[in-house]
């Protein structure tokens, strides 16, 4: 699968799963409802939506330069830390104010999810490539 329709089925289940676990956590570190949480679970996945389209394009742009072809190791950490560094930058304010927390606070109350999301991310791009294939622009290049 590749292209646009490889793009929607990854960021429909990335956030799907997102919600469901950003819910169930921010319920728990906020203290705040379910409701409370699910509303900022849920706008959360809409700027998250938003940054993975330009994230996930910028880093395929950067990926198609590169000589060496394939996803390694090393290549999933840097984009999972790409991905979650840009989406924190974003997000603290975010929480600072739905929460009426201070930045500090919110830096605090966001790591505890950076730390989740960073891992989710990585399994689940990794899970992603073993079911559906590398996308064309970190495919082996045929002999």
């Amino acid at each position: 699968m590749q292209g646009i329709q490889r793009k929607i089925v990854y960021v429909t289940l990335y956030e799907g799963i997102a919600i469901l676990c950003a819910s169930v956590g921010l319920a728990l570190l906020s203290g705040q409802g379910a409701g409370t949480s699910t509303a900022l679970a849920t706008v959360c996945s809409v700027i998250a939506v938003v940054w993975n389209l330009v994230f996930n394009t910028l880093f395929e742009a950067w990926e198609k330069r590169q000589p060496v072809r394939g996803r390694s190791v090393m290549r999933r950490i840097a984009h999972a830390l790409g991905f979650e560094g840009g989406l924190a930058a974003i997000l603290v304010p975010l929480f600072a104010w739905w929460l009426n927390i201070g930045l500090y606070e919110a830096l605090l109350f966001d790591a505890a999810l950076l730390l989740f999301f960073l891992v989710y991310t990585f399994v689940f791009n990794w899970g992603f490539d073993r079911v559906f294939g590398l996308p064309a622009s970190a495919a082996a290049q045929p002999a």
